[in-house]
């Protein structure tokens, strides 16, 4: 374990104690910035074009320009992937929109703030997998453009909060008209007459990487995949859910509201969908040195 890590910052890598961010920086002011989280598995960054597009989607729907390309950042995540000898885990890539006195209009030539950092964590061998993972449902009280990755977050973190408060171990966010929309930080999905549910892509959601992945290994999984909206009670029926995210690949959820879901341990239908997303990200995936 590194005890200092190495971060990326406008061009530089400094150790993380002299990485220093400006305090009118409008992501710091406005939470004015995107963000993305490229995965690590066995030294292969997992899906990095994919992330990589949704970056620069969401940077396009803020009109920030996009101030790497996928090549050079490719070139940088490798040499913090070195540096910080990380084997398995997430690099963490922000870009705000730059460096201004404090105004709600920015000028349009602000030079974008760029930072990237490591984290080690257990992906393969993730914590939760033995049981599952239970759900709390919270209203979701989250912005209305929640397809942009941006940084604002406190609706997920007072989500995520509140979860933990009633001992769940993390949300199930619902819209005022009863659909469910997504979890605290992953796409959510049931399982139900011999089909996957899950919300379409739309304003309402995040496009998870994992979850387009999942999308197209359809034929490996040989099962149905139906984007519609659902219900709490659907989801309360369904034989099995679970969600995706780039941290958590693929997890069975066993209980939503303490209610178990079908039999209340892992079924063969997450068990079955992690497997195979697994071997289509080793197979896949960039080696994190060229």
């Amino acid at each position: 374990m590194v005890l200092q890590r190495t971060i990326y910052l406008n061009g530089e890598y400094l150790p993380e104690s002299q990485a220093k961010i400006s305090i009118f920086d409008r992501g710091t002011l406005f939470g004015d910035a995107v963000y993305d989280v490229v995965p690590v598995l066995s030294d292969r960054f997992i899906n990095f074009d994919k992330h990589y597009l949704r970056l620069t989607r969401s940077l396009d729907s803020l009109s920030i320009p996009c101030p790497v390309s996928s090549r050079d950042l490719l070139t940088s995540i490798r040499e913090l992937a070195l540096r910080n000898r990380l084997s398995e885990g997430v690099v963490y890539i922000q870009v705000s929109r730059g460096i201004a006195d404090r105004d709600f209009l920015a000028d349009k030539d602000l030079s974008p703030t760029v930072f990237m950092f490591t984290q080690q964590k257990s992906l393969l061998q993730h914590p939760k997998l033995p049981n599952g993972v239970t759900l709390k449902t919270v209203p979701d009280i989250r912005w209305a453009r929640r397809d942009i990755k941006s940084c604002n977050l406190l609706g997920q973190v007072l989500a995520k909060s509140r979860a933990q408060d009633e001992g769940a171990d993390d949300a199930l966010m619902i819209e005022s008209d009863g659909t469910i929309t997504e979890c605290g930080s992953s796409s959510f999905f049931i399982y139900r007459d011999q089909c996957i549910v899950t919300r379409p892509l739309g304003t309402e959601i995040l496009p998870g990487v994992t979850r387009n992945a999942l999308m197209k290994l359809k034929n490996t999984h040989q099962i149905a995949i139906e984007e519609r909206p659902y219900t709490l009670d659907e989801v309360l029926s369904a034989e099995e859910a679970f969600l995706s995210g780039a941290s958590s690949l693929i997890l069975p959820v066993v209980a939503v509201d303490n209610v178990p879901i079908g039999i209340g341990t892992p079924g063969t239908i997450s068990t079955t969908m992690r497997e195979n997303y697994i071997q289509f990200a080793l197979g896949s995936g960039i080696p994190t040195q060229s």
